[in-house]
């Protein structure tokens, strides 16, 4: 089946959403039984049919509030609920699915690498998991109970807050989380495995005490400390520079090898490949940790700009990964040297990036069409998506920038956003005119600047 395209004008608001998912993981690599307690909220009165995305997994049953439910269709990419005799404005939907996370090597959902079982949802990978509206602009509240082998998997991790735990008589345990801030599927993880633990804890600027857990291969914890120190100095920056302070008790990081993406900053769970993350002095450079400590920062700051404020949809994934960028590039300066810093950022641009523009995989930092989300995770969206936010910032001044910052969080917070939004609330908290800047967005290609001078030998 050739794969269609989709475009930006095409955007239609859910006629569903979702408020409150409750999960339990029956966790086993052969055979993963997924329990989704889903409750649903209707958008637009006039839908009679639910469709959910979803495949890679055995369906087993469907509820709807409580009952048995016939009315579907199933594809498979999806399926689709005919609730025409259901005008209820809110319902729950119970749905069973089972995984064999030993089995899935598209590395996308629940899978098993190494001896661990972990997850990867972005871009559209809850999907593989259960049924769900697998959509950026669907923000829900997640609580998420794991049931593993306690020998095999003695560390069971989810997002947000440890909120219960136990012992059961068959050896296996299990834990509870609850993430209190509505966040979109492709935000949600889980870890379970075997680890080494590096604890230490943060206090806010209000006051609060975070905890914050490093979780590491077995024999990794002589590498562990410079990304904790990496963190901690990332949290105060982003509290002094952007006003922004964390918001959940705990704040963990799982850097493994068996990771098979660079880093993700899942909610309250960042999960890295270990290369990105462990540094030993006897055998790392000075490029290393700066690397390490400027990925870390990275991660960590999406918890405000990728997290709290999200993307609507894909074609807006400049707006969280071209802010952070730009905020992750800020920190290395303030922290480190600003002119070394820039000189760098501005090498990899010309060389990488201009390169790309120049090609023909050239393309907006906000495409207008994709046929295949993740290979739009380029230099493009990243870094000159980095320099649009940093010519903002030139134009503005720091002090604006801030304003105009601070007025996007306000707005959008918990919500879903445009790159519309983020470029308007700059407009009205500096009282000026952005509608020549914006064709940024929209236009391909680098700039060719045409230069001519002239010299006055009386005034100099």
């Amino acid at each position: 089946m050739l794969a269609k395209a989709k475009y930006r004008k095409d955007y239609k608001q859910p006629d569903f959403t979702v408020t409150d998912i409750f999960l339990d993981f029956q966790l086993d690599p052969k055979h993963t039984v997924v329990t989704a307690k889903t409750t649903f909220r209707r958008l637009n009165d006039e839908a009679t049919h639910l469709r959910l995305d979803g495949h890679g997994f055995q369906f087993a049953s469907i509820k709807f509030n409580g009952e048995d439910f016939k009315h579907y269709h199933q594809d498979h990419e999806s399926l689709t609920l005919d609730l025409t005799n259901q005008s209820a404005a809110n319902f729950e939907l119970e749905i069973v699915t089972n995984l064999e996370p030993a089995q899935n090597t598209s590395l996308q959902g629940l899978y098993q690498s190494g001896e661990g079982i972990c997850t990867q949802c972005e871009a559209e990978g809850f999907r593989q998991i259960t049924y769900m509206l697998d959509r950026p602009d669907v923000l829900a509240r997640y609580t998420t109970k794991i049931t593993a082998d306690k020998t095999k998997y003695p560390y069971l991790l989810s997002n947000g807050n440890r909120i219960a735990s136990g012992e059961l008589e068959d050896g296996r345990h299990w834990v509870e989380w609850n993430d209190p801030f509505p966040k979109p599927s492709y935000l949600f993880a889980l870890v379970a495995g075997d680890f080494d633990l590096l604890q230490d804890t943060f206090t806010t600027k209000s006051g609060r005490k975070v905890a914050l857990e490093l979780y590491v291969d077995r024999g990794n914890l002589d590498r562990a400390s410079w990304a904790m120190e990496s963190l901690k100095k990332a949290m105060k920056w982003d509290e002094d520079r952007f006003n922004l302070e964390y918001d959940l008790d705990i704040y963990m990081i799982v850097a493994v090898d068996f990771f098979n993406m660079g880093a993700m900053e899942n909610k309250g769970l960042n999960i890295f490949n270990s290369k990105f993350v462990l540094a030993n002095p006897q055998t790392a450079t000075d490029d290393d940790y700066l690397a390490i400590e400027s990925v870390i920062a990275h991660e960590y700051f999406h918890n405000w700009t990728g997290n709290r404020v999200t993307c609507r949809d894909w074609f807006q994934l400049s707006l969280k990964e071209g802010l952070t960028v730009f905020r992750d590039q800020e920190f290395s300066s303030d922290t480190g040297s600003r002119a070394v810093n820039r000189i760098n950022n501005v090498k990899f641009l010309r060389t990488v990036q201009f390169a790309e523009d120049a090609s023909p995989m050239s393309h907006p930092i906000r495409p207008e069409k994709v046929i295949e989300m993740n290979n739009f995770y380029t230099v493009t969206v990243y870094e000159k998506g980095a320099e649009v936010i940093r010519m903002l910032h030139t134009l503005l001044g720091e002090q604006g920038f801030q304003k105009g910052m601070q007025l996007y969080i306000a707005e959008n917070d918990g919500k879903a956003a445009t790159c519309e939004d983020f470029v308007s609330a700059m407009e009205r908290a500096n009282e000026v005119d952005l509608a020549q800047f914006r064709r940024w967005y929209s236009q391909s290609g680098t700039p060719e600047l045409l230069i001519s001078d002239a010299y006055d030998e009386q005034t100099h």
